[in-house]
């Protein structure tokens, strides 16, 4: 991995509390969408297309900050960003698309509010970060939402791999989250969530094509899949990453707690799915632990 140490570091910005109040509730609403829009489009895309496909939408947004920042990225950050975007970016993507294939789309809001305790939990195991009881006991009431949350049906429908399928997602945001904290953190943020939306689009293209679905994709899905990329990845990147300079990264993550919210009222107000007595406990626990796990000593 390449070293940060010659690299400069980037200040905060003090912002108003309301404004990022409005912002932070923005973001997370528009994050919250896009599992509707994956639970919409990833049956006729499916999985690892509409992946490929919200990479290099996402990519085109933030393409000219990239080529801007050019002169930050070091040899090694060109090979080494691109596999970034594979584990950051791609596999999660991927993973989401399939979950939302088998359930409805607040099962992969839900277990994406995982990403938190699993960046903790990594931490401690690869990393030898003190963990301490407070986080440990956040974790163990994160993970019982996750189990809760599996053991559900909604229709009838066993949701168990969708939950997996999410939460192991989750666990693939905490390792990279984990990596470009100590690898790639001098990097200019906006320009390298794009190097990484690049180079996963361009490594897994290939396989997108031979996954291309023969049956002619709807306009819906298609509406769908463009504001998925656009809106919910290029656009809302750029935005998070110049929040984060605003107002620190630890006030920035609260989005957290949003994102699942409006992913089971987006979908219950538009697609219909009424949220379940496991969804609502599940989503109380997991939400409850990244509360406790960010409270402060």
């Amino acid at each position: 991995m390449s070293t940060t140490a010659n690299r400069p570091a980037f200040a905060s910005v003090p912002t108003r509390d309301w404004l990022t109040h409005i912002e932070l509730t923005a973001l997370g609403a528009i994050w919250g969408a896009s599992f509707l829009f994956m639970r919409v489009a990833a049956p006729e895309f499916g999985p690892m297309p509409l992946a490929v496909i919200r990479l290099a939408l996402g990519a085109l947004v933030l393409l000219p900050l990239l080529w801007q920042a050019r002169g930050a990225f070091t040899r090694r950050d060109w090979w080494q960003v691109p596999l970034l975007g594979v584990l950051n970016s791609a596999v999660p993507f991927a993973l989401f698309a399939w979950a939302t294939q088998r359930a409805p789309a607040g099962i992969g809001a839900i277990t994406n509010s995982m990403t938190v305790l699993f960046t903790s939990l990594v931490a401690f195991v690869a990393f030898g970060e003190k963990i301490g009881a407070r986080r440990a006991i956040a974790l163990l009431a994160g993970f019982s939402g996750v189990v809760v949350l599996a053991s559900g049906r909604t229709a009838g429908a066993n949701i168990t791999v969708a939950a997996l399928a999410g939460t192991l997602a989750a666990l693939c945001y905490g390792i990279s989250a984990n990596l470009i904290r100590r690898y790639f953190a001098g990097l200019p943020p906006v320009a390298l969530a794009a190097g990484t939306l690049v180079g996963a689009s361009s490594l897994l293209a290939p396989f997108a094509i031979t996954q291309w679905p023969e049956a002619t994709i709807s306009g819906r899905a298609w509406f769908s899949a463009l504001l998925l990329g656009t809106l919910c990845t290029g656009l809302t990147a750029a935005f998070y990453f110049r929040l984060i300079a605003r107002i620190g990264a630890p006030r920035a993550v609260t989005v957290t707690y949003l994102i699942p919210l409006f992913g089971v009222g987006w979908s219950w107000l538009l697609l219909g799915e009424t949220p379940t007595l496991s969804m609502v406990v599940a989503a109380t626990l997991i939400l409850g632990s990244v509360a406790m796990s960010h409270r402060p000593r």
